[in-house]
């Protein structure tokens, strides 16, 4: 019994040998292996550890953040930017009746030097319905988003906005639709 226990003691002494030369290499190459994701070539027969091993144990409980990936950009964040110029930033549609289809359509000019790119357009419910294009629109030139606004069974005033993600500087733009909702007699 008490050989069972010496060669268990020894096993328990050996694995953690090894976590600790596998898992908590701090010295300065290792470090920097880890970093670099590449491992020096006079550290391979010393450190045969792969070189992208962190100390699972450690690394949750010293920075939980470090476990996150980075967020991604959106593309027009990324993009060459360019300024655009609505001919008109807000309609109202006056008075209108519950379960029609409203349609308006925004003009727009590329203002910059740069093509511009429409990423998304969004309304802000399910009633209101941009269309925008999605070829970059030159310098110079215009394009058109179409709104359509349908609002069901709402009633009274009503005022829905379009938010349009473009590579402008700021990245999005805000349109404005308005009316007076009313039930049909």
């Amino acid at each position: 019994m008490k050989e069972n226990i010496k060669i268990g003691l020894l096993g328990l002494i050996a694995l953690t040998l090894v976590v600790d030369v596998f898992f908590s290499d701090d010295t300065p190459s290792r470090r920097a292996a880890i970093e670099n994701d590449t491992t020096p070539q006079s550290n391979i027969a010393a450190n045969p550890a792969p070189n992208n091993l962190v100390n699972p144990i450690a690394s949750p409980l010293s920075d939980p953040a470090a476990n996150q990936p980075a967020p991604t950009p959106k593309l027009s964040e990324t993009r060459a930017k360019t300024t655009v110029k609505f001919a008109e930033t807000a309609h109202n549609f006056g008075t209108i009746q519950q379960d029609t289809k409203n349609t308006k359509i925004f003009k727009f000019t590329n203002t910059g030097n740069e093509p511009l790119i429409i990423e998304d357009a969004q309304g802000s419910c399910g009633c209101t319905v941009p269309k925008f294009p999605k070829e970059p629109i030159k310098p110079g030139k215009t394009g058109e988003i179409e709104v359509v606004y349908s609002p069901g069974k709402q009633q009274g005033a009503q005022s829905k906005t379009v938010t349009i993600t473009a590579n402008t500087n700021p990245i999005t733009s805000t349109i404005v639709i308005s009316a007076e909702v009313e039930v049909p007699q």
